[in-house]
């Protein structure tokens, strides 16, 4: 079994297609053995994802900080909800429980938990797989934001290959579930700067 962190909004978003992506995601992640950490909430495609995980039998780990907790937007009805002190305890320990991670759409908050873990992965502190699961091309504005800052010689291409684009739930499952790309450390290794 993997543990499988997935990042999304804690908005529904105006596509009735992410709703659906998160639920189907939820569902195929119980279904093929996969535990689910997340980040606890029940509301928009975080609870999406969970609730369709538990309705499938799944394991489902859940980390919010005690702020938002405390505002009733935590899940009840998780395996378990573990509360956190902040933001950033929650984002280590949720990198800490997963082996691998999928981003669904979402705002801020997710581009934030995501690319920490590219960053993470760039540097050496972890080296796990990341999918970006593409629901209607969402990403693809940000994945041009990627190639263009390759092409600027702010990314390395190597470390560009760590995020990797998934057109379906089963290739983002088998992205996150499978072995990191290889990646040197952009400190340790001065070629790959």
């Amino acid at each position: 079994m993997a543990s499988v962190c997935v990042f999304c909004g804690s908005n529904d978003g105006a596509d009735p297609a992410f709703r659906s992506a998160a639920s189907e995601l939820g569902a195929a992640l119980a279904g093929g053995g996969h535990r689910l950490v997340y980040g606890g909430g029940r509301v928009g495609l975080m609870g999406a994802v969970a609730d369709a995980a538990l309705a499938a039998g799944g394991e489902v780990l859940g980390f919010m900080p005690e702020a938002l907790v405390e505002r009733e937007i935590g899940h009840n009805g998780l395996t378990k909800l573990l509360v956190t002190d902040s933001m950033h305890t929650r984002k280590a320990a949720m990198a800490d429980h997963a082996d691998g991670f999928i981003a669904l759409p979402g705002g801020f908050g997710t581009l934030d938990e995501v690319v920490e873990i590219l960053t993470w992965n760039q540097i050496g502190t972890i080296a796990k797989p990341v999918a970006f699961l593409d629901v209607d091309g969402y990403f693809g504005s940000l994945f041009r934001f990627f190639d263009d800052a390759v092409s600027s010689g702010l990314i390395n291409d190597m470390h560009r290959s760590m995020a990797q684009r998934a057109e379906t739930i089963h290739d983002a499952i088998g992205i996150a579930t499978g072995p990191a790309p290889g990646s040197p450390s952009k400190w340790t290794d001065p070629s790959v700067r």
